[in-house]
């Protein structure tokens, strides 16, 4: 896909501050220190436009990201060990659990996990409670520069079973340094973008 623009629209903390043209949205969740950040800049061609920080749980709004003025990127914060407040986390449940379930546009998750472990908890539960609510879900395995490619298999089939994936659902490995799975991934989203 050719970038032509992207650009930060808005953060939200409620529905009804998201985005009103009705434009198809891709939403990015994970743990707090996946790389969702890294992989949407490497996304983009741009260094900064999603936050990275050093401290897993930065991202504590939903971003949305306007993508060749036809669809939004979607940040939503991580979940897992983030090292902020009990009250913050707090919220951050009921308001991703609101956009999964009522967000019209949602047309397509993209659920990052990190290669070099096998899907925490909270990752199975989030990708079983995707498909209780219907919801198009990707796996993308992160940080696959991190292992050696004749490993990359072995955690994949690992990735497959935690989550229990059937041999059909796709797995796309990914690296935000390396590049690896950029392409493969446009691809996915230009499938769900285009309608």
């Amino acid at each position: 896909m050719i970038i032509r623009s992207a650009t930060f629209l808005t953060s939200a903390v409620r529905l009804d501050q998201c985005p009103v043209d009705g434009e198809p949205e891709i939403a990015f969740v994970g743990r707090s220190n996946v790389g969702k950040s890294s992989l949407l800049n490497k996304l983009l061609n741009r260094r900064h436009l999603a936050r990275i920080s050093s401290s897993p749980g930065k991202t504590q709004l939903i971003n949305f990201f306007h993508i060749n003025e036809q669809f939004y990127l979607v940040d939503l914060p991580g979940y897992g060990y983030a090292k902020v407040s009990k009250d913050i986390q707090a919220t951050w449940g009921p308001m991703i659990e609101r956009y999964l379930i009522e967000r019209t546009p949602l047309a397509l998750v993209v659920q990052l996990v990190d290669i070099r472990h096998p899907p925490s908890r909270e990752d199975a539960l989030m990708h079983e409670w995707l498909a209780h609510i219907g919801r198009p879900c990707l796996i993308v395995a992160t940080k696959a520069d991190k292992i050696s490619r004749g490993v990359h298999e072995k955690h994949r089939k690992v990735i497959r079973t935690v989550l229990k994936l059937s041999d059909t659902d796709r797995i796309i490995l990914s690296s935000a340094e390396k590049g690896l799975g950029i392409a493969e991934l446009w691809d996915a989203v230009a499938v769900y973008t285009s309608r």
